[in-house]
């Protein structure tokens, strides 16, 4: 990623389902401004009530997890009433694209993003979509970006649920390096929450994994 000059025009750097990301200046300060995006299919009251309660939770997260010192983007603005969120730009590259540059590199990076994964989880945070893709390298740190699936929980169903979500990407997206990736990963994960603790939360994902291919498999024969 680039570094953004202030002034500049903005720039839309994506536009999902849920929402755009802009990237332009707030006060001087490179930053991203996310807007969430109205669905004209959905009732309008709906619609609103999900904005604004999606926006607010987001917010809140990203401003209570910055407080703990924790590698998530500042927080500059928010007006849930227009599902709109303005943070710090992190500049840096993606953590996906280290990992296809330099693999052996990129290991410590894993074990970083463990322990950062802890100390969220720690906080009664679930992110909701951890990948490769969500984690941007500035300097030597990393960075948890995208929290715009996260919530609040403490439930270890829930924590595993992101690990196995994080598992499965690692799979798809970095298939003959999964071995090693998720080992470091894994070891920074336990570094912050204990040995004990991440072996239950491990056999808790491979109960959710083997209940997937259960599932599937259930799937398949109904189908032949």
């Amino acid at each position: 990623m680039t570094r953004l000059t202030c002034p500049g025009s903005p720039e839309l750097i994506a536009l999902g389902a849920e929402a755009a990301l802009i990237k332009a200046c707030y006060e001087g300060m490179p930053s991203i401004y996310k807007v969430r995006v109205k669905k004209p299919y959905r009732d309008s009251l709906l619609d609103s009530l999900l904005i604004r309660g999606r926006s607010e939770t987001e917010a809140k997260i990203l401003a209570e997890l910055r407080l703990r010192g924790l590698n998530v983007p500042a927080l500059y603005y928010v007006d849930v009433s227009r599902g709109l969120i303005i943070m710090e730009f992190v500049e840096g590259p993606l953590l996906r694209d280290l990992i296809r540059r330099d693999p052996e590199k990129s290991l410590k990076y894993l074990e970083s993003l463990g322990e950062l994964v802890a100390r969220i989880h720690e906080a009664g945070v679930v992110h909701g979509d951890i990948t490769t893709s969500n984690v941007i390298v500035r300097g030597e740190e990393v960075y948890m970006i995208d929290f715009g699936l996260a919530r609040y929980s403490r439930r270890l169903e829930d924590l595993a649920t992101d690990l196995h979500l994080f598992i499965r990407s690692v799979e798809s997206t970095h298939y003959s390096l999964k071995e090693s990736l998720l080992k470091y990963f894994v070891r920074g994960y336990s570094r912050v929450r204990g040995r004990e603790f991440t072996e239950s939360l491990l056999f808790k994902v491979r109960e959710i994994r083997l209940r997937g291919r259960y599932v599937e498999e259930r799937r398949v024969r109904r189908g032949t």
